[in-house]
């Protein structure tokens, strides 16, 4: 039987972990997967790069509209791709990766680590308007998440590695190994304890460093500040911040709205395409520069020069106008929650990260254009542009951290860490009050399938209530006398018997000390029975129910014992107690050391 590379790298890795302790192998393998994940990053980031540099080549010709049709010709090949090679099944969003925390033990399946670099190359690489950035970092959940699978680690262990992934993946994309550890920490919301943190910064690190020493300096987003900051501007970073939160709701509704348009026909596919692919290519005529990531256009504001923004358009002979070029990039603003709606909907692969940090920036160069051409104040337009990267990015993805740090980590430095903070902070505020739950994680969210930030409910939708229900209950008639209920109580260890009828259906339930005082009065045995002992439970469980609920009802009633009924019929009970106990094993399950 022939060697194949991977299997000698396989059996290198299966003999080194022989050799290292538990702790020192995480170690290890963050290095692998960090290096695996930057490589994957690489790739589809030089891949993308390259298409956009060839579709936007001003030399084209007769061919200098060839743009327009690209992002057709993508997304009909991901469909095609989706379609003959993964069976039709494609996970867009990280909400699946929250899913697969709290829900699958943290296993990713694998086609993921290849599904999401192949399609989401074809769909943004031909123009699509959507990012790379979530495409890259469910690839590295699923390659830490399969790693661990490979080499039988833990749930724990196998969490840690999925989280490494993601680190990873951000750290490669932007060279922001910072920025991808709170990353995995704030959108993954897992809880962590400080010496697990080596790991995720190993990873990210590894990530980052890989693509530094591939990746050109124009493939990767990256700003040289050219203005300090200035404190006399602070009320209008909060005016930003505002705007931003605002902006971040808007493009959350406008996004779902239209994607879902698409899924009420999701059986027609290639009709799909055909009027998403359609209505793209409209949009892209008019403004160029929803091809694609966007990046390069972020770059073209920071160094205000935003009437290049119209090349190749239909507004092109317009440049020269100033109050026309700011209307042309307010609008864009809106737009861009359109365009990147008709690309995913229509059944292109991608995210929202890239778009947040496009829509942040044109949100932050026209308030400080326009401001600046009404001659109210002197702003520095291109630290506005930057900064308003941030807070768009911390309105939708609900990571004012990431944010704070990623665009620091880009721009080379800590200069405009007071505005970041200002700004990303106010639009988190405003966005999470509109918004409770992050885009990519709202339909989970509202349905309770993921994790959230309170850390309860985290932790309860982990534990489903059919695995808590007692039956060791002993049942007794209604017609059956307080004799009867005494012999039953000498057998019993419980302290609490449900009262059914022939048909299983709950009628009433006696507990042990309501009847203390009787129970040894012998002349009352046959005199009394179990229907005028009993009463009704204060509240009733179904098995259906999700243990949030079940610990709201404990909560109301102050029981300590309830009742669960399917179907009209008694099954058993489920107490505070047991609940508790596995609340704490959970706890302890999914807090990763």
């Amino acid at each position: 039987m022939r060697i194949t590379p991977i299997d000698k790298i396989k059996s290198l890795i299966e003999w080194t972990q022989t050799k290292l302790n538990k702790k020192q192998f995480i170690i290890f393998s963050s290095i692998l997967v960090g290096l695996s994940v930057g490589l994957a990053a690489i790739i589809l980031k030089t891949f993308v790069h390259y298409i956009f540099i060839a579709a936007t080549f001003k030399e084209l010709g007769n061919l200098k509209y060839l743009f327009l049709v690209l992002p057709i010709i993508g997304i009909f090949l991901t469909v095609l791709v989706v379609k003959k090679l993964l069976h039709g099944k494609l996970d867009k969003g990280l909400s699946h990766i929250h899913y697969a925390i709290a829900k699958k033990s943290s296993i990713v399946p694998k086609d993921q680590m290849y599904a999401q670099i192949l399609t989401s190359s074809l769909t943004v690489g031909f123009g699509g308007s959507a990012g790379l950035e979530a495409p890259i970092v469910i690839t590295g959940a699923a390659f830490g998440s399969n790693y661990s699978k490979a080499y039988h680690l833990n749930y724990k262990e196998r969490t840690l590695l999925l989280a490494c992934g993601i680190a990873a993946g951000i750290g490669a994309a932007f060279n922001a190994p910072i920025a991808g550890v709170l990353f995995a920490l704030e959108v993954l919301l897992i809880d962590i304890s400080i010496s697990a943190f080596t790991p995720l910064i190993i990873s990210a690190a590894t990530g980052a460093l890989i693509s530094k020493i591939i990746l050109q300096d124009d493939i990767l987003l990256s700003f040289h500040l050219q203005q300090p900051f200035n404190y006399n501007n602070v009320p209008f970073y909060m005016l930003l911040g505002l705007l931003a939160g605002v902006i971040s709701v808007y493009h959350s509704r406008a996004f779902t709205k239209i994607e879902s348009l698409f899924s009420k026909s999701a059986n027609k596919i290639y009709l799909n395409v055909a009027i998403g692919g359609i209505a793209l290519a409209s949009l892209l005529f008019i403004f160029p520069s929803l091809f694609g990531e966007g990046y390069q256009s972020i770059k073209t504001l920071a160094l205000q020069q935003p009437e290049n923004l119209l090349d190749n358009g239909l507004f092109q002979n317009y440049k020269s106008n100033e109050w026309f070029v700011l209307f042309f990039v307010g609008v864009l603003i809106f737009v861009k929650a359109i365009a990147t709606a008709l690309t995913l909907g229509s059944g292109g692969n991608g995210g929202n990260f890239a778009p947040s940090l496009f829509v942040g920036s044109y949100l932050g160069f026209f308030l400080s254009r326009c401001l600046n051409m009404l001659h109210l104040t002197n702003l520095p337009e291109s630290n506005f542009t930057i900064v308003g990267m941030a807070g768009i990015l911390s309105g939708l993805y609900h990571a004012p951290l990431t944010a704070i740090f990623l665009i620091a980590e880009i721009t080379g430095g800590y200069t405009l860490m007071i505005p970041l903070m200002i700004v990303s902070s106010i639009s988190y505020a405003i966005s999470k009050y509109f918004e409770p739950f992050s885009m990519d994680t709202k339909k989970l969210g509202q349905s309770g399938k993921i994790f959230t930030y309170d850390r309860d409910h985290n932790i309860l939708t982990t534990i489903r209530t059919t695995n808590l229900i007692e039956t060791n209950f002993q049942k007794i008639s209604p017609d059956a006398t307080l004799g009867n209920l005494v012999e039953i109580i000498s057998k019993s260890k419980r302290n609490i018997f449900p009262v059914t009828d022939s048909e299983k259906k709950l009628l009433g339930i006696i507990i042990l000390d309501n009847i203390r005082d009787i129970m040894f009065k012998t002349e009352m045995y046959d005199k009394i029975t179990a229907k005028e002992l009993m009463i009704i439970p204060p509240a009733t469980i179904s098995s259906m129910q999700t243990m949030e609920s079940v610990m709201k009802k404990f909560d109301e009633t102050g029981a300590w014992n309830l009742p669960v009924i399917d179907n009209d019929q008694y099954i058993g009970f489920i107490s505070k107690s047991s609940v508790f106990t596995s609340y704490r094993t959970k706890l302890k399950a999914t807090t990763i050391t």
